[in-house]
């Protein structure tokens, strides 16, 4: 028995790929180009919330951030270097894939990204093969840990809060959807989310 879970809501970036862009990302990219990491860094923290939510274009981001000043590379360097910055997780994708197959799951991502960065990722890893709708926040607008993403999933999915399980590697976004009645499991590895939706009745084969 599956105790009523319909659908799987899943996080992105620290669940099925890496981050995006993150700390890392961002100092390898400072010495990649050259560029001085305490003003990439505050640059970022200053305006990428707005990008993420789907207020500013990846050029508004990168022209506020990067290229505020003139480059001896250009911007088309710099988003390639981004890109190449996710790398999957097959074993999680597989895992999820074949949760889908055996439990007929409505599979979600909710996923605080940017459009372009999230329409790279999905394509690229071939996240739409199992994932049915992507909650991204530079699609709604919204971002986690604002509990609306969540509503917005659950109407998207057409499910109540009770029939779904959420994973996430943030343990924060994992209470704000439990505030709403979604169960979670903070995502640290294969072994222990295999373990604790097990317990959920999502059981797969070791």
């Amino acid at each position: 028995m599956r105790d009523g879970v319909r659908a799987l809501f899943t996080d992105i970036g620290g669940v099925l790929l890496t981050n995006g862009w993150d700390r890392r990302a961002r100092a390898r990219a400072a010495e990649t180009f050259d560029l001085d990491p305490e003003d990439l860094d505050e640059r970022h923290h200053l305006t990428f919330d707005t990008y993420e939510a789907g207020k500013l274009s990846l050029d508004e981001y990168l022209r506020r951030v990067v290229f505020h000043r003139p480059r001896d590379f250009t911007p088309d360097d710099f988003r390639a270097f981004m890109r190449a910055q996710s790398r999957p997780y097959p074993d999680m994708i597989a895992f999820q894939r074949e949760l889908k197959r055996r439990y007929g799951l409505l599979v979600v991502a909710v996923s605080n990204e940017g459009r372009e960065l999230s329409e790279h990722r999905a394509r690229a890893f071939g996240l739409q093969e199992h994932i049915d709708a992507f909650v991204c926040s530079g699609f709604v607008h919204v971002r986690k840990p604002d509990h609306d993403i969540f509503r917005i999933a659950l109407d998207l999915a057409q499910v109540a809060p009770e029939e779904v399980v959420y994973l996430d590697d943030r343990p924060m976004f994992v209470e704000v959807a439990g505030a709403l009645g979604i169960r979670g499991v903070v995502h640290r590895d294969l072994d222990g989310t295999r373990v604790a939706l097990a317990a959920l009745g999502l059981e797969l084969p070791g």
